[in-house]
């Protein structure tokens, strides 16, 4: 049961990452106006992450023992442009108020999944 909703979660995250940041990576319907002062590689990183929800939701599909690797990539990323979201900020780079905390849900979300990931593997 916990591996179905594992899988479920981290496809329908990562299909809508990948939905929505490409929306405002390649301005479909308009999005990219909608969303203000974004930090593009915020949303490269968003991006590039969504491809890794994806290929992890597949990795535990097939039960693949590589599934926590995709994972843990996806952390390494979001802390990273953490670091770079902090270097932006302080040299009084534009961006919206909401970006900081979409940044730490996600980094929470992909540890939570990482962490789940890594239980299921252990069974």
């Amino acid at each position: 049961m916990k591996k179905n909703l594992l899988l479920f979660a981290l496809a329908i995250f990562g299909l809508l990452t990948l939905f929505m940041s490409s929306s405002v990576l390649f301005d479909w319907f308009g999005i990219r106006a909608k969303e203000g002062h974004y930090v593009p590689f915020i949303v490269w990183a968003n991006w590039l992450c969504g491809f890794l929800y994806i290929t992890a939701a597949y990795g535990v599909w097939k039960n693949k023992t590589w599934r926590k690797i995709p994972l843990f990539s996806a952390v390494v990323i979001l802390i990273l442009a953490f670091f770079g979201l902090f270097i932006h900020l302080t040299g009084g780079g534009l961006y919206e108020t909401k970006t900081p905390g979409a940044l730490a849900f996600r980094l929470g979300v992909t540890a939570v999944f990482l962490l789940i990931t890594k239980k299921i593997n252990q069974k």
